[in-house]
């Protein structure tokens, strides 16, 4: 009987291993699976370009080309320091900029008291959609910080074909571009 007994317990024993360790292994799967959901990004873009208004003079008539990009008029001669922006498959946009500032005239060096948004481009040039975050748009700091956090509208296609990210202000025209991150597979081993 004592064997028996002893066979049971651990028989039972064993069972509670395998039960845990599977419990574990569950919570370890979970735990990965929330992971990658949070790293849902289709496009990312790191770094940022200040505009710079005109691209060029014609020299016979003097008739200036202005740097329009996608449809969208250049703002007057601004900088970043740093921006970087997420846009999530399902529309989310993040955006974190920092030092939008105006690099021309008396008011050189500050935010000039502007709002900017954020205007997503998918597709050629020609044809390319614009998908907006709040039109309204954020008060840029006083040293020219800013964040979006947003919805696109409309919501962008995937994948989004050519990509091209402006900062915009309520007027519309551009401040800034987002340079897209591309996936080194050098930099990843």
């Amino acid at each position: 009987m004592k064997n028996n007994s002893n066979g049971n317990f651990s028989g039972r024993s064993a069972v509670r291993n395998v039960i845990s360790a599977l419990s574990v292994a569950i919570m370890l799967l979970a735990t990965t699976g929330i992971a990658f959901s949070q790293d849902d990004a289709a496009l990312k873009f790191k770094g940022g370009i200040g505009v710079i208004p005109v691209t060029g003079v014609v020299a016979a008539t003097g008739a200036v080309t202005l740097n329009t990009v996608r449809g969208v008029a250049p703002g007057a001669p601004w900088r970043i320091a740093e921006l970087e922006a997420n846009v999530s498959s399902d529309s989310h946009i993040r955006v974190v900029g920092r030092g939008l500032l105006l690099a021309t005239g008396n008011g050189i060096g500050t935010n000039a008291g502007q709002s900017v948004h954020a205007t997503l481009f998918c597709g050629a040039a020609a044809a390319a959609t614009a998908h907006n975050s709040t039109l309204t748009g954020v008060a840029l700091e006083a040293d020219g910080d800013f964040r979006i956090d947003d919805f696109l509208s409309p919501p962008q296609p995937t994948p989004c074909e050519n990509p091209v990210l402006v900062i915009r202000n309520v007027g519309g025209v551009w401040f800034a571009a987002g340079i897209p991150k591309v996936e080194d597979e050098r930099h990843e081993k």
